[in-house]
């Protein structure tokens, strides 16, 4: 078993559960999903199985699109529906402009602290573990990077955003902040994450939908998550010089930068691996798959 599975997670599960049932399926092969989604979240979760989930750290890195509903005039403290939430007592009414004039301090390279009740680690603790625990959490601002937030629906006190972002970014959190920014506090109600890359919810599969017998047929070629990385396909004899290690001597090497991530291919297109370009030495090799069969 090797490849990539976009699942479409439903509501209710943890992206621990979904890697679980998967897990169960291909056992031993080793099972790995890149990007975290909340409970609450449905949306395209890519699944990597086998050697694939050594190339995790690629694909989290992707863009990702999401679509998102919020309700002003609460406070929550997971800053969604799933936690303790209360109402704010004198919170103003808002008007769709009040909001769109807010969105662009949310675009672009911005300083977000991570909410309360998430995945980041504190003193080698989840942050949403010490929060159960009664332990105080203290979530420094960091930088996120949001190429674009738009309003698509605005029906006070309930409002929708799509949001194209890069890792590490909380949309819950772009939310809170709004609601703060406005006076009046806002949760989210429904997050979708509609995007990873290439990767479309209109193909993700459903959960249910993978079994024993059609998993393999939904497991796609690593290839497709690096179709915006620069390309190499490479000879066969290259490709298995390029497994084995050694570094690659491609054309067009003058308008490549060193350091540049370049995603090599064989002869049919599928998968090799991943290699770094430096000028003195051509293609080196980062990360290799084994050859498909």
């Amino acid at each position: 078993m090797y490849g990539l599975l976009s699942i479409n997670k439903p509501t209710g599960m943890t992206s621990r559960d979904v890697v679980n049932v998967v897990q169960d399926l291909v056992r031993p092969a080793k099972v790995g999903h890149a990007g975290t989604l909340d409970p609450l979240a449905t949306g395209v979760l890519v699944v990597c199985v086998g050697p694939a989930t050594r190339l995790v750290q690629y694909i989290q890195e992707l863009p990702k699109q999401y679509r998102a509903q919020f309700e002003l005039g609460k406070r929550s403290d997971t800053d969604d529906t799933e936690g303790a939430v209360e109402e704010v007592s004198d919170a103003p009414d808002i008007s769709r402009e009040q909001l769109e004039s807010l969105l662009p301090q949310f675009v672009g390279r911005i300083e977000q602290t991570p909410p309360v009740y998430s995945a980041v680690k504190v003193k080698g603790q989840r942050a949403y573990e010490r929060a159960r625990a009664g332990k105080p959490v203290e979530l420094k601002p960091r930088p996120v990077t949001v190429y674009r937030c738009e309003l698509t629906r605005f029906d006070f006190p309930r409002f929708s955003l799509d949001v194209e972002c890069g890792a590490g970014t909380y949309i819950r959190a772009i939310g809170r902040d709004l609601g703060k920014a406005l006076g009046s506090g806002a949760v989210m109600t429904a997050l979708q994450r509609s995007g990873v890359g290439p990767f479309d919810v209109a193909q993700a599969i459903p959960l249910d939908q993978i079994d024993a017998e059609t998993l393999p047929r939904f497991l796609q070629d690593p290839a497709v998550a690096f179709r915006n990385y620069p390309s190499y396909q490479a000879p066969a004899e290259e490709a298995g010089l390029f497994r084995q290690g050694q570094p690659l001597r491609i054309p067009g090497v003058g308008a490549l930068p060193d350091g540049r991530t370049i995603a090599v291919l064989d002869h049919d297109a599928r998968f090799v691996g991943v290699g770094e370009f430096r000028s003195r030495r051509g293609l080196v090799p980062r990360l290799v798959m084994p050859e498909a069969t």
